[in-house]
Parts: structure tokens; sequence; C-alpha cells
């Protein structure tokens, strides 16, 4: 029986609008953990980079969280071909990438003063050698590809008393260390502190109720996390960065065409002074008596007590070795007159 010419133009109608829905689903999802939601600087990264990858074929639907766990776990279980995480968090996807994020590697000290400029400066320099082609090959991992990474700003100790400045002063406090890097419980042990265990959703709260005496924190939290209850007028934001924490973003190759992620790097590396802009203005938005300097006297102290952790780290597997020995060489390329430049590698 023919079909009426009616119901044919009808069908041809349809059936294109049928096929929307799954073309739709077999676009690759972007999930974006940042702990402001959508209103955060990195759901703006994400945003931007989703239209940059448009002109490498890639169209991504962005979903947000604010919660890094499920992030993590949704990207585990295939339902991300991307997401956004802390370094901390991206350690397991890729153990070269997610050792920047290692205890004071990145710190350069100068004639006895801590050296932020200097500091940032071998941070970006490691961006770099790993955004390079030549690099490539250390950001992957199996099925896992580190895409892009970026700063989050210099950690700084949090701290609910001004006595505590100093090295010495810590053994037996409280620190709020995160439950997703056990170097920093290493850091705690080395300084004759207390872990206490705490996670980007609850560190503020533990921090203003008073669960912990200190934590360590970039300036970015200090509004969002309203550390200004837990510092009161006797606490500060000691200006010793114990670590420069990172976003990265990691990419499930099996999702993504060849080539995603050099391509990834590249735009994301683009975006450095853009962020350190960011981490500029949260340092300035810290009101001016909250910051605390650091006694010169104790910053040899910090340093060899993250020292330690970090190679005590490694020698347990928590970081890559090869990590740490290129961070040292981008230290010494920085801050060359310094005495460990005296050795070629931090660890063996």
């Amino acid at each position: 029986m023919r079909t009426p010419m009616k119901a044919k133009c009808l069908t041809a109608l349809i059936l294109p609008l049928l096929a929307l829905p799954a073309l739709a689903a077999n676009k690759p999802v972007l999930c974006a953990w940042d702990i402001l939601g959508k209103s955060g600087d990195v759901y703006a990264l994400a945003q931007d980079y989703a239209l940059a990858m448009t002109k490498q074929g890639i169209e991504y639907d962005i979903k947000s969280y604010v919660d890094e766990r499920v992030a993590a776990e949704d990207f585990k279980t295939g339902q991300c071909a991307g997401v956004i995480l802390t370094g901390f968090r991206a350690r397991p996807f890729n153990a070269s990438s997610g050792s920047l994020d290692s205890v004071g590697s990145a710190t350069v000290v100068k004639d006895g003063h801590i050296d932020m400029g200097g500091s940032y400066e071998v941070l970006k320099k490691m961006i770099q050698v790993f955004s390079s082609p030549q690099g490539a090959k250390l950001m992957v991992e199996g099925n896992h590809e580190i895409g892009g990474i970026l700063p989050v700003g210099a950690a700084y100790p949090v701290v609910r008393d001004r006595s505590m400045a100093s090295v010495k002063s810590l053994a037996g406090k409280r620190m709020g260390t995160f439950d997703n890097d056990k170097a920093q419980h290493l850091y705690a042990q080395q300084l004759g502190a207390q872990a206490v265990s705490v996670d980007v959703t609850s560190v503020g709260a533990k921090f203003n109720n008073g669960m912990v005496d200190m934590t360590h924190l970039p300036a970015i939290t200090y509004r969002p996390f309203e550390l200004a209850k837990g510092i009161g007028t006797k606490g500060a934001m000691v200006r010793m960065p114990v670590m420069i924490p990172t976003i990265q973003l990691v990419l499930n190759r099996t999702m993504l065409p060849e080539g995603a992620g050099q391509a990834s790097r590249n735009y994301w590396l683009s975006q450095y002074d853009r962020v350190m802009q960011v981490i500029a203005k949260a340092e300035a938005g810290v009101p001016t008596n909250v910051w605390l300097e650091v006694p010169m006297e104790s910053v040899n102290d910090y340093m060899e007590a993250l020292r330690l952790s970090r190679v005590t780290g490694a020698e347990q597997g928590l970081y890559n070795k090869r990590t740490l020995n290129l961070i040292k060489r981008a230290r010494c390329q920085v801050s060359p007159a310094s005495a460990e430049c005296a050795s070629a590698t931090e660890v063996q």
C-alpha cells in the first residue's frame, strides 16, 4: 500500500527532530568544579575554554559542581569527557602533574626572605614544560591526559592566634590537613602538630568554629570561607607559601579526538596571566592587618620542615620523584645562588 504524500512529508519532518536528542547526548561533557558554582572564576574559565575548543571541533556541554568529590566520581564512571579538579584530586590520574602541588616545592627564599615573585616563576616554568609538546608524554597516563594546569594562589598558614607564626610554636596544635593529600599529614607530623582531616567543603567551618587552630589556604578563599570569623582580632594569614596549589583539567582520551590534549594545554597556558590577575586581586582583598610576615628566624625552619616532608612523601610514593627533581631545577634557575643548588637532584 502506498504511503500518502502528506504522511511522507510529515515523516520527513519528524525523523530529524527525533534524532536531535541523540546528537546532543553525544556531546562530550565538561564537568567543572568550582566552590562558588556557576558564579565562580573557575566556571567562567570552563565556559571560555569550551568556547575556544569549538575551533578544534569539540563542543562541550558544561556541568557545574560545588562538590569536588562528586565531580571526580562522575569522571571516573565515564560521565565526563573532562573534569576540572584541584591538583590534589588530579594526582591519582597523573602523578607527574599532581606532584606540582607538593609542599614547599615552588617556594623560593632569597637573602632570608620569601621571594613570592620567584616562587610563582618556578610554578610558571613547570606549567610551561608540562604544556609544551615536548612534555606531552608526561601528561598521559593510560586513558587519562592532563589538558591544562593553572595556579589558584599560594596557600598560606591561616592561624587563630598570631603566636603560631613560627614553626616551633605549632607543636601540639590542631592543623587542618586535606584528607586527599596525605603528604600534608606528613608535614603536620614533622612540625609535631595534630593532623585534623578536612576537605574543601569543611575546612572553612572547622577553622572558624575552632575545631582546628590553623590550616593552609590561598587568599581566594578568604571571603567565600568567611575566614575573618576564625581569624578574629588575634589571628592572621602568615605570608609563608607552604605550597602553590593548582587546578587541573583531566581528560578521558577515549572520549575526545586526537590532539585534543595539546590544544587544550595550549589554551590553558594562554590563561596564566588572567589567573594571576585574579590571584593578585584576591590577595589585595585580604585586609592589611590580617597579613603577618613570617619571622626571618623561622623561614629556614619552615623550609627544612617542608623539604623533609616532601622527600618523605616521594619515598612513600605520594609524589613523583621526577617532578620533584624538575621543580628543584626550576628553583635553581630562578635562584641559582641557593645552597641547595650544590646538588643536582632533590630525591634519588
